[in-house]
């Protein structure tokens, strides 16, 4: 199965829309929940690192036999210092974005605490992409 989904920055509206389909599939498809919990709470930091930080991106799943991979791509700023962005607590986002509640700066290690395999990527200027995948076996 493979779902893609596109993402406006700015719009937390439909932040979440990519994880709670994804985890629907994956209930109706019996996947055991604690993989079920992984996949959704990376795929969610990831959603809302792109409404958060870029000017729009997209996400695409694709669900094998085998695992569950995410692909992330945005289009904005792109991550200055990854080292520094892995680090728990540390944020970019504005102060109107944590007001929200969002971004307290758990975003990227949340995604790799939940990963079998995590790979980030950045072009400042230009935008991430991330590579997330959860093995089901």
């Amino acid at each position: 199965m493979e779902f893609e989904f596109r993402l406006q920055g700015g719009d937390f509206t439909d932040a979440g829309q990519a994880s709670s389909c994804v985890k629907k599939y994956l209930k109706e498809s019996k996947v055991d929940q604690s993989i079920i919990r992984r996949c959704v709470v990376a795929l969610f930091e990831a959603e809302i690192n792109v409404v958060a930080h870029a000017n729009h991106g997209s996400i695409k799943v694709k669900i094998t036999d085998n695992e569950i991979l995410m692909m992330i791509e945005d289009f904005g700023p792109g991550i200055e210092n990854i080292d520094l962005a892995m680090s728990e607590g540390y944020s970019t986002a504005s102060d109107a974005v944590r007001e929200m509640g969002f971004c307290a700066g758990m975003g990227l290690p949340n995604i790799k605490r939940n990963a079998d395999e995590f790979e980030i990527d950045s072009v400042l200027g230009i935008g991430v992409n991330a590579k997330i995948v959860i093995y089901l076996k």
